[in-house]
């Protein structure tokens, strides 16, 4: 599977109405319910706000308005056909005053994704676990070394120090190395997480 590696925003005009294409990067249904309150308040004067998503196995389309099929579902297909997911598509609409037809509003939503979609940089997801670790204060050089090649996403710093991170399946054997120094560990359901790749 595939994703975004950040979000953009793009514009196009067909037939004087204006199509403004959000792709988004999202990682659960509070992040897109967020994000489409935001364009929802900021778009509020445009004719239609249609979107379609696909985030951990779920997807869904809306058509806001427009006939049944010429809008969330196109958006949904480009998604699906580039093997998109962890991703929000939202295409506002405002009607420049010539009516476009139901194929040519599926064309335009269609149009609209794949357009964007050629300014965005495609980062591939594969299986991983977000890690949790806690160890004491003088347990963080050991820790540290044993994780010097994994990005550590958050540390904070208590009675203990705890560290979450990403590990994908290949890298599991890591966690072998830090229960010899600390048992604390706590391991999440599967996920999907951006492969890393080796710098050049």
């Amino acid at each position: 599977m595939y994703s975004i590696k950040e979000s953009i925003e793009n514009t196009i005009i067909i037939k004087k109405s204006k199509f403004i294409t959000k792709l988004i990067k999202v990682n659960n249904l509070d992040e897109i319910n967020k994000s489409l309150e935001e364009s929802k308040k900021e778009f509020k004067d445009s004719n239609h706000i249609c979107f379609a998503y696909i985030v951990n196995g779920q997807e869904k389309c809306v058509d806001d308005g427009e006939p049944s099929g010429t809008a969330g579902l196109p958006i949904l297909n480009i998604l699906k056909k580039n093997n998109l997911t962890n991703i929000l598509a939202i295409v506002i609409r405002y009607f420049g005053g010539i009516k476009l037809g139901a194929g040519g509003l599926v064309r335009a939503y269609s149009n609209s994704i794949i357009e964007t979609l050629k300014y965005v940089d495609i980062i591939e997801l594969i299986d991983g676990y977000l890690i949790q670790i806690e160890f004491n204060y003088d347990q963080t050089k050991m820790i540290d070394y044993i994780l010097k090649d994994i990005e550590i996403i958050n540390k904070d710093y208590k009675d203990n120090i705890f560290y979450k991170f990403y590990l994908n399946k290949n890298e599991l054997s890591i966690i072998k190395e830090l229960e010899k120094i600390t048992t604390n560990i706590s391991i999440n359901d599967k996920i999907l997480i951006e492969k890393k790749t080796k710098l050049n």
